[in-house]
């Protein structure tokens, strides 16, 4: 049996694929595949691994001896589920591989808006802090989380692992209704919270209801000095709304680990910002990718196929 994995690299050269080697005949390793190679290297695979390489209708129809898809990320929108469905293709993912990854990256981004970190060390190259009349910098009014509350878009198994990292900070912790089934949860709306919150941490996925989730209506409602952590997808907050709003002190601060468009090959306003004084962090994409969340992705991969073999 003829396995093929098309971006390796999405897994980094420090991954053991040992797990899933062991199980296929032959496993070709690509490190990166262009759209135009995604044919040739899938033909005659009876297996198909691959993290972001798209997998579309035409594609999987050209494949007759494709019989699984492993997917090495949570979300399958790369793959085509209903060409997939048609051609009998079974299609697997992989889920809660990076928890306690994503959570403590997601900390560090809180603790570092409510200490003004940005800016201060931005003061700090810039010479303030040995220009000051006094010992310390007291410029930017920095945020106690203690006593705090710290409001939560996605109760899955990432937002109950922050939840209970902000208990442990002291932090009073309140999840939100599911976006679009308010009317079924008993949890609170979002747009009930938004005004209470110090902190809002988005840990739900992509979807027609969440798209746009925070917008400039939604950042009218919070509080001036809130901070506003997206640790899920880009578009689930409108970028722009929200760098208008950090520019104008309608928001305390701001930090996002993704953006719309991956890697941001065209540019973007938050990246363009990080050079201003602002109470701003992007990071790419990397709140995962700790080695042990890395090599979880291979392991339950071959879980994946070891359940499809039998």
């Amino acid at each position: 049996m003829k396995a093929v994995l098309l971006d390796a690299a999405s897994l980094g050269d420090d991954i053991d694929l040992g797990p899933i080697r062991t199980l296929v005949d032959d496993l070709d390793i690509h490190r990166l595949t262009a759209p135009d190679q995604t044919r040739e290297r899938l033909e005659g695979a009876t297996v198909a691994l691959t993290n972001k390489v798209v997998l579309d209708a035409e594609l999987i129809e050209s494949l007759p001896a494709l019989k699984l898809i492993c997917v090495l990320a949570t979300g399958t929108n790369n793959i085509d589920m209903a060409a997939a469905e048609r051609r009998g293709i079974v299609v697997r993912n992989v889920a809660a591989y990076g928890t306690a990854s994503v959570a403590q990256h997601t900390l560090m981004l809180i603790l570092a808006l409510a200490a003004r970190l940005p800016r201060y060390q931005n003061e700090v190259q810039s010479g303030a802090w040995q220009r000051s009349d006094i010992f310390c910098l007291l410029d930017h009014r920095t945020l106690q989380l203690a006593g705090k509350h710290l409001v939560i878009v996605g109760s899955g198994v990432l937002g109950t692992a922050v939840a209970k990292l902000g208990e442990a900070f002291g932090m009073r912790v309140t999840f939100s209704a599911r976006p679009g089934s308010e009317a079924d949860d008993s949890r609170p709306a979002l747009a009930t919270l938004l005004g209470e919150a110090d902190i809002l941490s988005l840990h739900c996925p992509l979807t027609e209801a969440t798209r746009g989730l925070i917008d400039g209506e939604a950042l009218a409602m919070m509080k001036p000095d809130a901070l506003l952590i997206n640790c899920a997808r880009g578009g689930i907050i409108d970028e722009d709304a929200a760098l208008a709003a950090l520019r104008e002190r309608r928001l305390g601060g701001l930090a996002v680990d993704s953006l719309p468009s991956e890697p941001p090959r065209d540019g973007h306003p938050l990246l363009d910002a990080l050079t201003e004084p602002l109470n701003l962090i992007v990071t790419p994409h990397n709140a995962w990718i700790t080695p042990e969340a890395r090599q979880r992705v291979v392991e339950l991969t071959a879980d994946n196929l070891r359940g499809w073999l039998g």
